[in-house]
């Protein structure tokens, strides 16, 4: 393994003029099947540890939710063809002459996620699922046979992470998340869930635009749409203006136009596009730190729904940011600082063919804190094996 640390000379983020950041929220069809796929991994990693204390070949990372059809009128409305939810790729089903119940697992967990998450989506009736999981190769699930408390890895892949949040992410990310809370939800039941905050700031200037459906059962009339519309847009501005320092310019569903009813609206019956606008997929939502930041380099990997043990488009894409994170908090002089790890299929995750560390100086020396470094780097990689057991129970977040 070997470890590199060097100096990135760059501008930092928060100096450059121009930021573009995303945040898909929780109703978003794409951060819908991120995080259904994600908790069908987590389940399925406590039923193979409870049936055979080990966690078994699965990835469940090829998710996609196909949207539906509905009539809406002021004042509610009618689902006409159910959202489609398809589980994708591979899932061990027998083991040692038992069988496991891969797809009542699925089905039951993404109906639990459903009622915990989306208001007025009914499992049952609203969504139909097809769980396309099938068994792994031979080659990919004889690593899980090989044994040892750190497997090796699944895939020959890279992942960057990185530290800190810019104050247009963290705002970004605050919002949307201000929005699709559960107070704010009480107090606004007409804001569903299917929000998209898009943040561009330039020099120190914010434009927030922010798409936000309302439910068709609290709204019946155009004007009343409006007026609602003025009230969110209102709590939006207040809660930005105590949490943001940058002057900011507010939009709220901007494709609405006066007085051309429901087609000049952005109304929804269940909360979310799915239900007849926008199929969704896992992998085109939210990076594993919560945003989608145009600036920053990227993995190519959906994290979601992969296993936690072997998969290192999964391992690497979160523990990157991790020590990107600890580095950040630890290592006094640094401005920014950008980790990569990059894997060697068959090579023990604990051993990465490289990972570097480019750090740009606030002050100081890079020599000065250079050990220090890669004493962080080389200290998570040692404690691998806690961290992908954490993985396993869902203890970080992915979308």
């Amino acid at each position: 393994m070997g470890i590199v640390v060097e100096e990135l000379k760059a501008t930092p983020i928060e100096k450059r003029r121009v930021e573009i950041v995303e945040r898909k929220g929780i109703g978003h069809p794409d951060s819908i099947c991120d995080a259904i796929m994600e908790q069908v991994s987590v389940e399925l990693c406590k039923e193979y540890l409870k049936k055979f204390g080990v966690i078994l070949h699965h990835n469940i990372d090829k998710g996609l939710l196909v949207a539906g059809s509905v009539k809406l009128e002021f004042g509610g409305g009618e689902i006409l063809e159910p959202m489609l939810l398809i589980f994708g790729d591979r899932a061990t089903r027998e083991f040692n002459g038992e069988e496991i119940d891969v797809d009542e697992i699925a089905i039951s967990t993404a109906k639990k996620w459903i009622r915990e998450n989306l208001r007025f989506v009914n499992p049952d009736e609203d969504m139909k699922y097809q769980v396309e999981l099938k068994e792994g190769s031979a080659e990919l699930t004889d690593i899980f046979k090989r044994g040892g408390e750190v497997l090796g890895a699944n895939d020959t892949s890279a992942a960057v992470g990185y530290a800190p949040l810019s104050r247009t992410e963290k705002i970004v990310l605050e919002v949307e998340k201000f929005l699709n809370s559960q107070e704010f939800k009480k107090r606004f039941p007409e804001c569903g869930e299917d929000i998209k905050v898009m943040g561009l700031r330039i020099n120190n200037s914010l434009t927030l635009t922010i798409a936000c459906p309302l439910v068709s059962r609290f709204i019946i009339s155009e004007k009343e749409y409006f007026r609602k519309k003025d009230e969110l847009l209102e709590e939006i501005k207040g809660f930005v203006s105590q949490n943001c320092e940058f002057k900011t310019d507010i939009l709220l569903n901007t494709l609405d136009v006066e007085g051309r009813g429901l087609g000049g609206i952005y109304l929804t019956l269940t909360g979310t596009s799915a239900e007849d606008a926008d199929c969704g997929q896992v992998g085109r939502g939210n990076k594993v730190n919560g945003v989608i930041a145009f600036d920053r380099p990227s993995s190519s990997e959906a994290a979601a729904g992969k296993n936690p043990v072997s998969h290192v488009g999964k391992i690497y894409n979160i523990l990157s940011h991790k020590i990107a994170r600890e580095i950040y908090a630890k290592v006094s002089g640094i401005e920014e600082v950008y980790v990569w790890l990059l894997s060697q299929i068959g090579t023990p995750i604990n051993q990465p063919k490289i990972a570097a560390a480019q750090v740009i100086m606030k002050n100081g020396n890079i020599k000065d804190v250079e050990e220090e470094i890669n004493e962080i780097i080389a200290k998570e990689l040692e404690n691998i094996a806690s961290f992908t057991k954490d993985l396993a129970m869902g203890k970080y977040s992915v979308c």
